[in-house]
């Protein structure tokens, strides 16, 4: 099996972006938000589960999921946030290792926001977290998704602390730092886990 580098940080923090970088240097990227959108799609049995527990109402006219609509219902009502992690997370993950065990390369870079509060730094070799300042983060994701600014401090106040990413982060990215740094950076760590991939198929076999 591949080597595992998992990628977290709190939403609008700059994962994305420094996700496209690893991409662009031809790094498999296995994307958990993807994987979360894969399962709840039209036709997917999912979906038909969620319908029949929140009702109709969570659907866009084009029977797509209305995500804006979901999350206004499970940050409002934790109990049906629990219900949906419990449904959805199962079978994220299992996609996410089916993915895993496909990669062609000596690693793959796994995308997963909820990495700390799910639990799941055990299934990854190194874990990089791109770190960010709240107030920036609030700024971003006001922007991003035209959400009021209490909405944006009720999904940052309901992800894992700062604090808590950094205690498992082996690398850490600043997401302050230039385009070009950014990239540099990046170039850097692919170096670093390209030796550490290789160190680990050669345990490994």
């Amino acid at each position: 099996m591949a080597y595992i580098v998992a990628l977290t940080g709190g939403i609008a923090s700059g994962k994305s972006t420094v996700a496209e970088l690893f991409a662009a240097s031809h790094i498999e990227i296995i994307d958990a938000d993807l994987i979360a959108r894969e399962v709840v799609e039209p036709g997917q049995p999912a979906l038909a589960t969620m319908v029949d527990y929140f009702g109709q109402h969570i659907l866009l006219d084009n029977g797509q999921l209305d995500r804006k609509k979901l999350r206004e219902i499970i940050f409002s009502t934790p109990e049906h946030k629990q219900w949906l992690n419990n449904l959805l997370h199962p079978l994220i993950q299992q996609r996410t290792q089916q993915k895993i065990v496909q990669c062609s390369g000596q690693w793959c870079l796994w995308v997963v926001p909820l990495l700390v509060e799910n639990q799941l730094q055990h299934l990854a070799q190194r874990v990089i977290v791109v770190d960010s300042d709240e107030e920036k983060q609030i700024k971003r994701v006001c922007e991003r998704d035209s959400i009021p600014r209490s909405q944006a401090l009720a999904i940052i106040h309901a992800q894992a602390t700062r604090q808590q990413r950094l205690a498992i982060a082996d690398d850490v990215i600043d997401n302050n730092l230039s385009k070009s740094a950014l990239a540099e950076k990046v170039s850097q760590l692919i170096l670093t886990y390209n030796q550490l991939a290789s160190e680990y198929k050669g345990r490994d076999q």
